[in-house]
C-alpha cells in the first residue's frame, strides 16, 4: 500500500516541486540505470579537545569522480589528496591504493549492504531498499530533496545515510549529495557535480586488473 502512495504520488506530480523526497527517490530508481559525475567529499571527525581545552572539529576533503550502472556495479576514483579506485564489477569489489601500490579483494556480496554503494547501484526499487532500511522524508535544503535512510541491521558501521536528490521534473531526478554517518561519529559528505544520467559507459568502465608489482590482499 505503502508503495502505492508513493506511485501515486509520482503520476499526480505536475513538475519537480511536487514531489517530496521518498517520491523522488522512488523516481531516481525507477528511471536511472546508470550515471557518471564529478564528487567533492568532506569528511568531519568527532571534536577533540584542543590545547586550550575547546573541542575542535576536523576536516578532511577529497574529490574524483563515479561511475555506476545497475545493478551492482560501480567506480570510485579519488584523484585528490590520495589517489584511490574502488571498483565493483558485480561480484568482486576491488580497492586499490595507488600510494602503497596495494590491492584489496572482497567478495562484493553482503560487503556494501549499509553503504551509499547499495542506494546508488544496487537497489532495485523503493520496496527493495526498505526491505533493508527505515526511510523518511528529511525535508528539503540547498535545492535538494533528501530522505534518511536508517540499516535494519544495527551491526554494521554506517548508522545512518540520507541521500539529497535533485528532482529536475516529476519524471527526471538526479542524485545530488550522500550524507553518511558512521558508528564512529565521523560524518561524510559526498557532493556530486556535472551528473549525466544514464550514460553510455565503456565497456572495461567497471572492470580491473592489479596493476604489475602492486600486492594483492584478499583478507
Amino acid at each position: 500500500m505503502l508503495l502505492q502512495l508513493f506511485c501515486f504520488g509520482v503520476a499526480q506530480a505536475q513538475d519537480g516541486k511536487s514531489l517530496d523526497g521518498l517520491n523522488a527517490l522512488s523516481v531516481f530508481l525507477q528511471t536511472t540505470r546508470s550515471g557518471r559525475a564529478d564528487f567533492t567529499q568532506v569528511v568531519t571527525l568527532p571534536p577533540r579537545a584542543s590545547e586550550g581545552g575547546t573541542r575542535v572539529a576536523r576536516t578532511r576533503s577529497s574529490s574524483g569522480n563515479f561511475a555506476f550502472q545497475r545493478p551492482g556495479r560501480f567506480r570510485f576514483v579519488y584523484a585528490a589528496p590520495l589517489p584511490q579506485t574502488i571498483v565493483a564489477d558485480g561480484k568482486t569489489l576491488w580497492l586499490y591504493d595507488e600510494d602503497l601500490n596495494q590491492v584489496t579483494v572482497r567478495a562484493q556480496a553482503g560487503a556494501l549492504d549499509d553503504t551509499p554503494a547499495a542506494l546508488i547501484a544496487g537497489a532495485a526499487d523503493l520496496r527493495t531498499l526498505q526491505a533493508s532500511y527505515d526511510l523518511a522524508n528529511d525535508g528539503a535544503r540547498d535545492g535538494l530533496l533528501w530522505v534518511r535512510a536508517t540499516p535494519k541491521a544495527r551491526e554494521g558501521q554506517t548508522q545512518q545515510l540520507r541521500v539529497g536528490l535533485r528532482a529536475i521534473s516529476s519524471t527526471q531526478v538526479e542524485l545530488g549529495a550522500f550524507e553518511i554517518l558512521d558508528s564512529f561519529g565521523q560524518r561524510s559528505l559526498l557532493t556530486f557535480s556535472r551528473m549525466q544520467v544514464n550514460a553510455n559507459l565503456p565497456a572495461d568502465t567497471f572492470r580491473f586488473t592489479p596493476p604489475a608489482g602492486a600486492d594483492v590482499i584478499r583478507p
